[in-house]
């Protein structure tokens, strides 16, 4: 592990002896308020310099202990669903250097099998944590392995279908010893009930009682009528005494046992019940209420998401160490709201992220034509799908690494049915810093298989507004446009070429240099062609500046919607010596083995150009920034350079 910088904050003298979950178990309750409170301070102190998911992991410090020191882990496997709130984790199983928290080198912002053998789940895909630990507990009871596997799952998390498809094997299935861990931190809680409640946890997790309720359910079943009603009675008397103590019976009604609500920040409460769901012989429910941001006023009084994810912030305001430029969302999120005035049948879909994919100014304008709907992307999709059949053109917005979800739906619901709908992709290609399963890389090698789509790659605001105007008024089948992460470059200067059809439309990307000939010169007698996506206009437009300098003729191209692959852009290129392709994306399958194959598809061998496709290795990458990335992709403009010349000198 890398050591930590001499001036990054240092973690409070009783967080330093923790070195392992056993050291929790010899601490006294004096001093676990302590710890608790050195373990929020660092993470304030800490994330704020580096930038993370800072208000779920201050909701989640007592749990989090509560959890080391009833159980076992590794013995028993902690599963975190999506894995945002396990900095706590991290630190309570020696990981306490977060100076290089989410960078190259670092520790990643998620679990990570290779920082420990405490981390069991990396995918930080909300949802899935309950088909995880079903299948670990499942694999233990066939091999009479006597450990605990505890999933923790957050309550945004169970608006996801495949969370009730576990629970629905849970309920029905063997696993014994298996704890679900409910972090339920909505802001809107019932008064805890206190001794009541803890009294009759006890009671319904016991053995004895469990047994007693069977014995008198078969006597009464076999006395006939009668005893059927008598048990009808006494059930019902049972299940509306749970419905006033723990509302969320609905999960015992699927045979699952249930324990709470308690205090997610009561130590003593949450050591018990966590002890009580741990003895008992059965899958358990245990329902904990926690705050979201606790400890740190900024982030409990900031009523968008309390602090959920930050860049650097000032630790004692919360304020950003540096504002940030305006962004991709940004300019999304105007132009969907301009484009919803005067479109009456224009509507927007989130799966729970209305703020970060910039859906929330058209919600609050129209909030009757937004519809959140809960981590649930193929929900959204299929949704998308009837919403078009209804005579409205839906625009859903998804973080693009999430869209890999619900590509079945897109496929057969949508595609299939040539439904109008547009799907907007924020965070495509290389996002960096949370890892490998944040990066949206596989779209453009995933979507190209589909029938009929139409894909944009806007370059900057401008690109992406006319994006978005052709996409929502187009009812002929499904649309795509992607963008990246971070700020807007300023819009570029081009040579416009062909016209507004897909089939037709690409741009001449201009670069001004003294040394550069005329445009109508550059179009005649370039050899070499640099056909970027987005956000790599930039790399390819540096690159043919230098290459001017040596008095070398590039034309730099951009293909705006990329599928289908625009014909009069075939025919173009095939003006060419050399055609290098750079993408922000998967290199395998991606756009530029598409346009590989549509080139030696539609060109004679005389007017066919070598080709070169720059893109993201396929492989999962570990979290570094997004120019780690591209560097380790060759995706610079040194790696351009480099190819061009051996194109001019073959």
């Amino acid at each position: 592990m890398p050591q930590a910088n001499g001036d990054f904050p240092k973690p409070g003298e009783l967080l330093r002896q923790i070195h392992d979950p056993e050291d929790l178990k010899g601490l006294t309750p004096e001093q676990l308020p302590v710890l608790a409170k050195e373990i929020r301070e660092y993470l304030v102190a800490s994330v704020s310099r580096t930038g993370g998911h800072l208000g779920p992991n201050l909701g989640v410090v007592e749990l989090t202990i509560a959890l080391h020191r009833v159980f076992d882990s590794p013995e028993d496997a902690l599963v975190f669903d999506t894995g945002h709130q396990a900095y706590v984790h991290k630190l309570l199983t020696g990981r306490q250097d977060f100076s290089k928290l989410r960078q190259k080198d670092g520790l990643s912002g998620y679990p990570s099998r290779a920082e420990s053998s405490h981390d069991i789940v990396e995918n930080s895909h909300a949802s899935t944590a309950l088909s995880w630990a079903y299948g670990i507990a499942s694999a233990q009871r066939l091999d009479k392995n006597q450990n605990h596997v505890v999933a923790v799952i957050g309550d945004g998390a169970l608006t996801g279908g495949m969370a009730w498809e576990a629970l629905n094997n849970i309920a029905t299935g063997d696993a014994q010893k298996l704890v679900i861990v409910v972090n339920d931190n909505g802001r809107s809680y019932a008064p805890t009930i206190g001794g009541l409640s803890n009294h009759l946890n006890m009671l319904r997790t016991d053995p004895r009682y469990e047994k007693t309720l069977s014995h008198v359910k078969q006597a009464l079943m076999s006395a006939g009528r009668p005893g059927e009603a008598a048990y009808e009675t006494l059930r019902s008397f049972k299940r509306g005494l749970k419905d006033f103590l723990a509302p969320q019976v609905m999960f015992e009604d699927l045979g699952l046992k249930y324990l709470g609500p308690i205090d997610g920040h009561n130590l003593e409460q949450l050591e018990l019940t966590l002890k009580q769901a741990r003895d008992f012989e059965a899958p358990v429910i245990v329902h904990v209420r926690t705050e979201k941001g606790r400890g740190f006023t900024p982030a409990e009084q900031d009523a968008a998401d309390r602090f959920h994810a930050v860049g650097a912030i000032h630790p004692e305001t919360g304020l950003p160490v540096a504002p940030s430029r305006f962004g991709w969302t940004s300019v999304f999120a105007e132009e969907m709201l301009t484009l919803a005035r005067k479109n009456k049948r224009l509507v927007g879909v989130t799966a729970a992220m209305m703020a970060p994919v910039g859906l929330g100014p058209m919600a609050k304008e129209f909030p009757k034509r937004v519809f959140d709907v809960g981590i649930a992307e193929a929900h959204a999709a299929t949704m998308c799908a009837g919403l078009a059949f209804g005579g409205y053109h839906p625009v859903f917005a998804v973080y693009a690494t999430f869209l890999n979800r619900a590509f079945d739906q897109v496929l057969m619901d949508i595609a299939l049915h040539q439904a109008p709908v547009t799907i907007v992709l924020d965070r495509a290609g290389a996002t960096g810093d949370d890892g490998a399963s944040h990066n949206g890389m596989w779209d453009l090698a995933m979507l190209r298989m589909i029938p009929g789509i139409k894909l944009a790659v806007p370059r900057d605001a401008t690109t992406l507004r006319k994006a978005l105007q052709k996409a929502t008024s187009d009812d002929e089948g499904l649309t795509v446009i992607r963008y990246p992460k971070g700020a807007v470059p300023e819009d570029y200067s081009v040579i416009e070429r062909g016209s507004d059809d897909v089939n037709s439309s690409f741009s001449l990307i201009s670069f001004a240099h003294e040394d550069v000939k005329s445009e109508e010169d550059r179009a005649q007698n370039a050899r070499i062609a640099l056909v970027a996506l987005g956000p790599l206009v930039k790399v390819a437009r540096e690159a043919a500046m230098q290459l001017s300098e040596e008095g070398n003729v590039v034309e730099v191209i951009d293909p705006e919607w990329i599928y289908p692959i625009a014909s009069d852009l075939v025919a173009y290129l095939g003006n060419f010596d050399h055609v290098i392709t750079l993408e922000d994306g998967l290199l395998e399958g991606g756009y530029g083995s598409a346009l590989r194959d549509s080139l030696s598809t539609n060109l004679d061998q005389k007017s066919m150009p070598s080709l070169s496709n720059l893109g993201i290795g396929s492989r999962f990458w570990q979290q570094q920034s997004r120019d780690d990335l591209w560097q380790a992709s060759n995706l610079t403009v040194e790696k351009v350079i480099e190819l061009v010349r051996q194109g001019l000198k073959s």
